[in-house]
């Protein structure tokens, strides 16, 4: 009887979408990053990222199940990758496979959800041992998110957002979340904002957001959530104006541009009242798709 041959070992994570319920903005550093104060939250809109071990020799390679998505070096996901193999010494011979439910574009990190992804899986696939913190090193000289896509939960982030610490959230937070048919250029977004606001103060998250993380109040956060990417996002796509206002319409408890946009999101009391401002919201026609979400979560395997 002919030996069969045993299947290529894989690792799939299921990797959460990032929110920033608080992101405060400060001057332009002499790096070309800006100093920032945000609070990321994670929640359960997932990418899934597996990798697969190739033959010896075979290199990288990279799909997707989304259009427009690089499959080459260009993706964090790929050069992750090749970083880990070079920290612990080995070829980078895997196939990654992207499969998103994170909008692409969207201010909810989910290109630098699928560098986390791929650094998590192959540190299990390739059992190198790596503790978190040196995981999260790496990332960040992949992307100032990358961080906190490895940690999940809800942190504060500091310098251009890689700097993290653990924030106390009480409870569970009920969010939805409403796409755009198109993205924005995150730096295209920062530049609007240096033009429109040339003086910025060192940025500092607001004890209102704090507290309300803390008690696990939700009407509290709704009228704390703030974002001084906002200004810049609206400025070059004015018909966000229409998306957060059908949520408010709708009762939402507060409303908010995601990160760089376009995606906005909607705090709201519970599931049943997530449920009544995701109709209301896609009957008035202003988002391409609009969905449920809670958090804290964070990533775990499959």
């Amino acid at each position: 009887m002919a030996a069969v041959e045993p299947l290529p070992r894989k690792v799939s994570m299921r990797m959460p979408a990032k929110l920033n319920i608080a992101l405060r903005v400060g001057p332009a550093r002499a790096d070309g990053f800006h100093e920032l104060a945000t609070v990321f939250h994670a929640v359960s809109l997932y990418d899934v990222v597996t990798v697969t071990e190739r033959p010896q020799g075979s290199g990288t390679s990279l799909t997707c199940d989304v259009d427009g998505v690089p499959t080459d070096a260009s993706n964090l996901a790929w050069r992750a990758a090749e970083r880990l193999a070079v920290e612990v010494g080995r070829m980078a011979d895997v196939h990654i496979m992207l499969e998103k439910g994170i909008p692409t574009a969207g201010g909810m990190a989910g290109g630098s959800t699928d560098c986390a992804g791929t650094l998590l899986a192959l540190n299990e696939l390739w059992q190198c041992g790596l503790p978190r913190e040196r995981l999260q090193e790496l990332g960040a000289d992949l992307g100032s998110d990358v961080p906190f896509c490895i940690a999940g939960g809800t942190q504060l982030g500091t310098g251009r957002g890689e700097v993290l610490t653990p924030v106390l959230a009480r409870g569970t937070f009920h969010w939805v979340i409403a796409t755009a048919t198109s993205g924005l250029s995150t730096p295209e977004v920062f530049r609007t904002l240096d033009r429109i606001r040339p003086d910025a103060d060192e940025p500092r998250v607001s004890e209102a957001v704090m507290a309300a993380l803390r008690a696990g109040d939700a009407r509290a956060l709704g009228r704390a959530l703030e974002n001084d990417l906002q200004p810049a996002a609206l400025t070059l796509r004015p018909n966000l104006r229409r998306v957060l206002e059908a949520g408010l319409e709708a009762s939402a408890l507060g409303a908010i541009v995601s990160g760089s946009g376009p995606t906005c999101v909607f705090l709201v009391r519970d599931d049943d009242h997530a449920l009544d401002v995701q109709v209301a919201i896609a009957a008035s026609g202003v988002a391409q798709d609009v969905v449920r979400a809670v958090g804290p979560v964070r990533p775990h395997q499959l």
